[in-house]
């Protein structure tokens, strides 16, 4: 038991800013503590619904979003938004696997990384402000959860690709087949407690995006980068919560 509430506090450690600094370091702590990346996105999900219905009742649909998108950005340190900032730098500025690289590993943000973080604020700001209200607190819970999950197919199947010691490159082609079970049983039970007979759009939407995403990073670099896992849970945050605003 405690080797499991380890494997869960290293992956709290990995995607949040929480003060777990005193965790003992363990060098496989990374890899083994993949599968409870979507027990992450419940905690996330979570706090994100608590938001939701403290301040709905009493504030514009709009400013909801924008401060469940502040409290997003403050507990995860913007990490995956930085990652969304250097894949679009990276692949919209280079034109090959070596320049990409170096792109997207240079600090400064660019046209290409400052327009996509603008459209994932701005887009995922208003599919929160229009999701009905019956569907707020499944969708937003499910949409942190899948997001999360993108991380164990992604790095199951994709080589790294650069050879550094980034916690990114860590994961890639680490993460064995029963982590990639065990957490896709979280992730899928959840949502499926969650959002029921619903569930079948938003599971598959973030498939589509993982499956894509990963096809097109293994074409233009090889493999995938911490930046690209990044990527990916942005874009399937969005994909999950258009699935929740849209109707038929």
């Amino acid at each position: 038991m405690n080797g499991i509430f380890h494997d869960i506090a290293a992956a709290f450690q990995f995607l949040t800013r929480l003060p777990l600094s005193r965790l003992a370091y363990r060098p496989d702590a990374l890899r083994r503590s993949a599968k409870f990346f979507p027990l992450v996105g419940l905690a996330l999900g979570a706090a994100d619904a608590g938001i939701y219905r403290v301040f709905s009742p009493h504030l514009p649909a709009m400013f909801v979003a924008l401060l469940i998108l502040l409290f997003s950005v403050l507990i995860t340190g913007g990490l995956h938004e930085d990652g969304l900032a250097d894949v679009a730098d990276g692949f919209g500025g280079g034109w090959n696997k070596e320049k990409i690289l170096e792109i997207m590993k240079d600090s400064r943000i660019g046209s290409y990384g400052a327009l996509a973080i603008v459209f994932s604020v701005v887009g995922r700001a208003l599919l929160l402000a229009h999701l009905p209200p019956e569907r707020f607190v499944p969708y937003a819970i499910s949409a942190e959860v899948l997001c999360r999950w993108t991380v164990l197919p992604l790095g199951a199947a994709l080589p790294g690709a650069r050879q550094d010691a980034s916690q990114g490159a860590r994961l890639a082609r680490q993460i064995s087949a029963a982590s990639v079970a065990v957490g896709t049983l979280l992730a899928f039970a959840i949502v499926g407690y969650l959002l029921r007979l619903s569930m079948g759009k938003p599971v598959v939407a973030a498939a589509v995006v993982t499956l894509l995403t990963g096809l097109y990073y293994k074409k233009r670099i090889g493999g995938i980068t911490g930046d690209c896992f990044g990527a990916t849970i942005q874009l399937t945050l969005a994909a999950v919560y258009l699935c929740g605003v849209w109707n038929g």
